[in-house]
């Protein structure tokens, strides 16, 4: 099934989104590709935002994030309605974040995950199904702690 992705990273995070992209695309992907495009520090919660707000207005199907440690976009992603961004650094926490909780805004930490690494982690985030089962009375739960949406 192809997908409509938006991917954003800092000036930390360029090359590596840049495999993410070639990744989705090889895959079938649509890929709206976010910024930054310069090497000049930014800031990462205007990326993360971007990202955020295509995916809780159902502009885009998932989003991948990049920074140095995947943590503040993924701070600043979980900040929107419907946004479930988790910050994965190996392939089992990229599989368990969509099997068990659908997570559906992927961040990555720059500093410390090569191309390769980064390739096989979207692969599989895109193709892993969630389970549901217990996990949605789980992800139910944590909708409710959403703020109002509308």
């Amino acid at each position: 099934m192809s997908l409509r992705v938006s991917i954003g990273s800092d000036h930390r995070g360029i090359a590596q989104r840049q495999v993410v992209a070639e990744t989705l695309r090889r895959g079938g992907h649509e890929v709206v590709d976010l910024g930054t495009h310069s090497t000049e520090s930014c800031d990462y919660p205007d990326i993360a935002a971007a990202v955020a707000q295509q995916v809780s207005a159902g502009q885009t199907d998932r989003g991948v994030l990049i920074c140095g440690t995947g943590i503040g976009v993924s701070i600043a992603a979980n900040k929107f309605c419907g946004i479930r961004a988790a910050v994965c650094h190996d392939p089992r926490t990229a599989r368990l974040s969509r099997q068990h909780n659908d997570a559906n805004v992927l961040c990555l930490p720059g500093d410390t995950l090569d191309g390769p690494a980064i390739a096989e982690m979207v692969q599989l985030w895109m193709t892993t199904d969630f389970e549901g089962g217990r996990h949605q009375r789980r992800i139910e739960k944590i909708s409710a702690l959403d703020p109002v949406c509308g």
